[in-house]
């Protein structure tokens, strides 16, 4: 399902269950009901709708930390608890999940930043959220400034997540004290246990990717003649271009502040790099605020020096262009890119750079030489992960975009919007194919995270 857009989630779950769908209108064949007065059906469009839809999508980000903490737990913890007398489930209440909460708490709450961000579900459920305001106010009543105070509300709200998480855990330490790692007996669920485990863990995954999945597919075969056009390549093409862009310069940046984090680690330069990372915690639709404003002024400054000096009008130089598209992306993924560039180069130990500076290296060749062949992992992985979340990007694409510029995200929603889902489903299928790239990166390294695998 983290492969998946919440907003592709909800235009599918509302194409499948609304009135003139597949699923009522087989139900009124069934029991021959005429009309809706005839029986009572839930509304996907509704708050609760936006919940299950959110929910479906966004619990990855809680599962697979919490799988990774699970997986570098020592099985000497849960076998002192047993010794001492604690049952299994005691055992995991009282000892696995206390260690695992960190983990937790940072998946929770990158959940409900994600929420905070999006813009795609709700609107289309129309669900009145901060974001939205941002959009109404900003969109449709031309209003720079009151979305400049919503998205400062919106602003203070992550900020105060990001203290409360960090409050609620500035005592807890945990370290690892012995090197006796094993993977933990499974036990028999019996026949009705397993069956509902199997469940439990199945159903997840059935209505947040398998379902919406073969949707997609069966309308991109159904209506692939309409939705192959050159309107698709355009498109696509413009989310290649933006994406590949911002992948290139939030890379590049985060190797350039990795190495001379490495070379000088003194305090501010620390503070500069962690600020800079900050751009992931904040939504979309804020950080585009952020970017226009400042844009903006500074296009009408210089267009009122041109006219005044040679009566010439410059236009729109970095607000309204790819530029500050560009911008907004490699700020927002910056994080993602930084933090697998940090962990590739942790693992260089320091007497490699030693024993370079040592034969007359300086430090260019040595970030050449040694360092991009050892770390090249963590940069394919940062490109990635960038490259893919930028062609998923809604909010800040819509408020930058160029005029008459469009990518695979905007197409889909505005397809969407328009109740023609059948045509955005090429579109939204090839957004949801790109987006299974990093989940199972992300999966197979989590696998192996366990220390002493492949021992």
């Amino acid at each position: 399902p983290m492969a998946v857009p919440a907003y592709i989630v909800a235009y599918v779950y509302t194409d499948l269950l609304e009135y003139a769908g597949p699923l009522q209108r087989m139900l009124r064949d069934v029991f021959g009901w005429q009309s809706a007065r005839d029986y009572w059906f839930p509304d996907i469009r509704t708050k609760g709708g936006a919940i299950v839809v959110l929910s479906l999508t966004l619990y990855p980000y809680v599962y697979m930390l919490a799988r990774a903490a699970f997986l570098a737990q020592s099985i000497c913890v849960l076998e002192a608890a047993r010794i001492l007398g604690r049952s299994s489930w005691n055992s995991f209440i009282t000892v696995a999940l206390p260690l695992a909460r960190p983990a937790i708490v940072v998946g929770a709450v990158i959940a409900l930043m994600e929420t905070l961000n999006d813009f795609g579900t709700i609107d289309f459920f129309a669900v009145h959220t901060l974001t939205a305001g941002i959009f109404n106010v900003w969109l449709g009543m031309g209003n720079a400034g009151g979305a400049a105070q919503i998205a400062l509300t919106m602003l203070a709200v992550v900020i105060a997540l990001l203290v409360i998480e960090r409050y609620s855990r500035r005592r807890q330490r945990f370290h690892d004290t012995t090197n006796r790692f094993q993977e933990i007996p499974g036990y028999d669920l019996g026949p009705m246990g397993k069956v509902g485990a199997l469940a439990v863990c199945i159903l997840p995954i059935l209505l947040g990717f398998v379902v919406p999945s073969a949707v997609l597919i069966y309308y991109s075969i159904g209506y692939f003649d309409q939705s192959w056009t050159s309107d698709f390549f355009e498109f696509a093409g413009n989310s290649l271009l933006v994406s590949g862009l911002a992948t290139l310069v939030a890379v590049g940046c985060a190797i350039f502040m990795g190495y001379a984090l490495r070379l000088f680690p003194q305090p501010l330069l620390k503070f500069c790099v962690r600020f800079s990372s900050v751009g992931y915690a904040v939504p979309g639709a804020v950080l585009a605020i952020g970017v226009l404003i400042p844009f903006a002024r500074f296009d009408n400054a210089v267009d009122a020096v041109m006219r005044d000096t040679f009566g010439i009008s410059t236009g729109l130089l970095l607000s309204g262009t790819v530029f500050a598209l560009v911008f907004a992306y490699a700020v927002r993924f910056m994080a993602v890119s930084y933090g697998s560039i940090e962990a590739a180069l942790g693992k260089v130990r320091p007497s490699m750079d030693d024993a370079a500076r040592t034969l007359g290296e300086s430090p260019w060749g040595t970030l050449k030489r040694i360092h991009f062949p050892m770390v090249r992992g963590g940069i394919l992985a940062a490109s990635v992960l960038v490259f893919v979340d930028g062609m998923k990007e809604l909010p800040a694409t819509l408020i930058l975009r160029p005029f008459n510029f469009d990518t695979l995200a905007t197409y889909v929603y505005q397809f969407a919007k328009d109740e023609m889902i059948e045509q955005a489903a090429l579109g939204a299928l090839t957004i949801v194919v790109v987006g299974v790239i990093p989940v199972i990166m992300l999966s197979r390294a989590i696998s192996r995270s366990r220390p002493g695998h492949g021992k």
